[in-house]
């Protein structure tokens, strides 16, 4: 999953009164909350003028498909991207309309950003979203609301599962497509990766054990990506390695978020037993 988000962020001239330092290069920015950091606005631009296309350009070239978990206004501020992602076919789970943590916001201006975010993407992809997954968590009406707003078939807000799995929500079974934080290039910014060799060996060892277990059981791989964190180059070359390894071994599936969700509801419905 390829987090699109740059363009989104909290900042001084979208009247946030900050600006965003999160996945950055720095633990601790400097700049004084309330003061413009423009070095931390650089880092954030370099996901989309750089890293964005270096990850496609990996993709591309092997021909495999991602979904892109899209913070809309950031499609809507950079057409270019948006059209390179819908002309690749790759799928878009809502990632919110800003890349701003729901669980901050009240219940009507959550619903409200559903809203924009559908909206927005309609007209930057073609089609509307039908997967959902908040900045880091979601609210305690994040769910309702999806349901509430009736087009949404699966929602990525859980970390509690390497599977797909139904909850009951509002009376109705609701399917969930857990996410990653271990997966997941933020390490860098947790100091546990230091090279890209570091996450090619990391994603590595985790398809392995799935892969060997996959034997006997179907399994699930997440795998999280920041175009300002991997997209760099030494970085990028640890996927680069990762996705040349997957492609090495049979019966491999790497498919968009939406087939498992498709998949899942069609070959695992709700059993409420």
């Amino acid at each position: 999953m390829l987090n699109y988000e740059e363009g989104s962020e909290y900042s001084i001239g979208d009247g946030d009164g900050l600006s965003d330092t999160g996945l950055i290069e720095m633990s601790h920015a400097p700049v004084a909350v309330g003061q413009r950091d423009l070095a931390a606005e650089s880092m954030f631009e370099y996901g989309s003028r750089v890293g964005f296309w270096r990850l496609m350009r990996l993709f591309s070239e092997r021909q495999l498909p991602m979904t892109i978990y899209a913070c809309a206004l950031a499609l809507e501020r950079n057409l270019e991207a948006a059209r390179a992602i819908s002309a690749a076919k790759h799928d878009i789970c809502c990632h919110g309309w800003r890349w701003v943590e729901h669980f901050k916001l009240s219940e009507d201006e959550e619903r409200r950003h559903i809203q924009l975010a559908i909206e927005s993407l309609k007209k930057t992809i073609g089609e509307r979203p039908i997967g959902w997954y908040c900045r880091y968590g979601p609210s305690e009406n994040t769910r309702r609301l999806l349901i509430e707003e009736g087009s949404f078939i699966y929602d990525s807000d859980s970390y509690c599962d390497e599977l797909p799995y139904y909850v009951v929500a509002e009376g109705q079974p609701h399917l969930v497509i857990p996410y990653t934080l271990t997966n997941n290039d933020l390490k860098w910014g947790t100091g546990n990766f230091g090279t890209g060799e570091d996450f090619f060996v990391y994603l590595r060892e985790s398809f392995d054990m799935l892969y060997d277990e996959g034997r006997s059981k179907p399994k699930m791989m997440n795998i999280g990506m920041h175009m300002r964190l991997l997209g760099h180059p030494g970085r990028a070359s640890g996927l680069e390695r990762f996705l040349d390894y997957v492609q090495s071994k049979a019966d491999v599936w790497v498919c968009r978020r939406n087939e498992i969700a498709r998949h899942w509801l069609e070959h695992h419905p709700f059993n409420p037993v």
